[in-house]
């Protein structure tokens, strides 16, 4: 079964972005990546949440987001990911840390 999953950060300008490109080819699932700022390159819609099976977030802050604008939607379940925004678009660290902690949560 694949599972639709949606990566967020905060501009979707870097993390996100990086956790969407290393599992856009994965056939355990399909993927898109948003933000929740208003200035985010693609932000977080309705249809995303709808769209999605689990969303994989990379700070609390984001789970707050969602749930706070959007607490009228039937929200599907959001893990964060406890990555900060220290790391630029497909850095080694980046893509390894993204790696371990979705690995862990899709082997389940």
């Amino acid at each position: 079964m694949t599972v639709n999953l949606l990566f967020v950060c905060s501009k979707n300008k870097w993390r996100s972005p990086t956790a969407e490109a290393i599992y856009r080819h994965d056939s355990r699932v399909k993927v898109r990546s948003a933000g929740t700022s208003a200035s985010a390159r693609r932000r977080i819609s309705e249809r995303d949440l709808n769209w999605a099976d689990l969303i994989l977030v990379m700070e609390n802050k984001h789970k707050k987001a969602i749930a706070n604008q959007y607490r009228y939607l039937d929200i599907p379940p959001i893990i964060v990911l406890d990555i900060p925004d220290d790391y630029q678009y497909m850095s080694d660290e980046l893509v390894a840390m993204i790696k371990t902690s979705t690995e862990s949560i899709l082997s389940n």
